[in-house]
């Protein structure tokens, strides 16, 4: 199981995207100038949390002081686990805590092998501005050029990005567009972007959202607007011609777990049909969240950044 007690100094930084807004990250450093970009997925941020809530979460959630929050953060997931189980209420945004977790656990794993990390707000997310808007993909693999540029011109190494969920989206999109990064993780990712909205959006949203030019989601984690232009934005989001623009020479590997309750494994196994330097691995038994597998997921991480081996569109594994 990952440790997640180690914790590499930290400091916020902050770059500017092409539409003149402000990203902001949290930078791991270990002195390397080895570095990882991570990726947060939908309506989450790099903290875990909705947008602008999960920025307020991180100070307040269900009574936590930030100390106390910042403590439980970096304690081992066995402790997280056994604390949802305790107090399921106080966990109800599970799927978002397990994102989070997932970050902090590849910032940890990372860590521990010298390498540096970088974990940043989408723009419309976290404390980054711009407005939240349901699509954004292709904006939001904008929103990562920007990142990159900044730390190119930091003359950092940047030896991988990574993206749980709808992250894995922006980087395989970042890949199919500017072919300067040589290792890419897509861990769950959505191939099938007209598939999975009737879940968030309800039955019949489509109409709907043509009827009013939007329809107003609420969930878990609070309310949200749909617009007829960023549901477009997802539809006409190709991540079939995506994977064919991505360059040989860029290896990509796709995590995905076999018990995945959000985006189906087959999505996995469709990148792996198209994209030309594929690795898949498929850890058994896992959900979206990786709930109880951080530790393969870290693993498979830290092994693919560390591997000289050159995959091919079959290269498969089961863990």
């Amino acid at each position: 199981m990952a440790d997640e007690s180690v914790v590499s100094p930290q400091r916020r930084i902050s770059m500017t995207n092409n539409h003149g807004e402000k990203l902001v990250g949290i930078l791991h450093e270990t002195g390397s100038k080895e570095l990882v970009i991570l990726c947060h997925g939908f309506r989450s941020s790099k903290c875990g949390g909705s947008g602008r809530v999960g920025e307020r979460r991180e100070k307040s959630v269900m009574g936590w002081g930030e100390r106390e929050r910042e403590r439980e953060r970096h304690l081992p997931f066995f402790h997280l686990q056994s604390q949802i189980v305790a107090n399921p209420r106080r966990f109800s945004d599970l799927e978002t805590l397990l994102e989070e977790k997932i970050l902090l656990n590849l910032v940890s794993v990372l860590s521990r092998e010298g390498i540096s990390t970088f974990r940043f707000d989408f723009s419309g997310n976290g404390e980054s501005e711009g407005t939240f808007q349901y699509g954004n993909y292709r904006k939001e693999a904008g929103d990562l050029r920007s990142v990159i540029q900044h730390f190119l011109g930091e003359e950092r190494e940047i030896i991988a990005i990574a993206g749980h969920s709808k992250g894995g989206n922006a980087v395989l999109l970042y890949a199919s567009m500017y072919h300067d990064i040589k290792k890419v993780i897509n861990i769950s990712g959505r191939f099938a972007l007209d598939r999975g909205m009737e879940g968030r959006l309800g039955k019949n949203f489509m109409e709907r959202v043509k009827e009013a030019g939007f329809i107003d989601v609420k969930d878990k984690l609070g309310p949200y607007r749909v617009t007829i232009e960023s549901l477009m934005d997802r539809l006409s989001t190709d991540m079939h011609q995506a994977s064919l623009s991505i360059d040989k020479d860029c290896r990509v590997m796709t995590v995905h777990g076999s018990e995945d309750e959000i985006v189906p494994v087959e999505d996995g196994m469709d990148f792996a049909k198209l994209i030309p330097n594929h690795t898949l691995q498929i850890i058994e038994g896992a959900d979206h969240g990786y709930s109880t597998h951080q530790a393969e997921l870290g693993s498979l991480v830290l092994d693919f950044i560390r591997s000289n081996q050159v995959g091919g569109a079959n290269a498969h594994g089961d863990r």
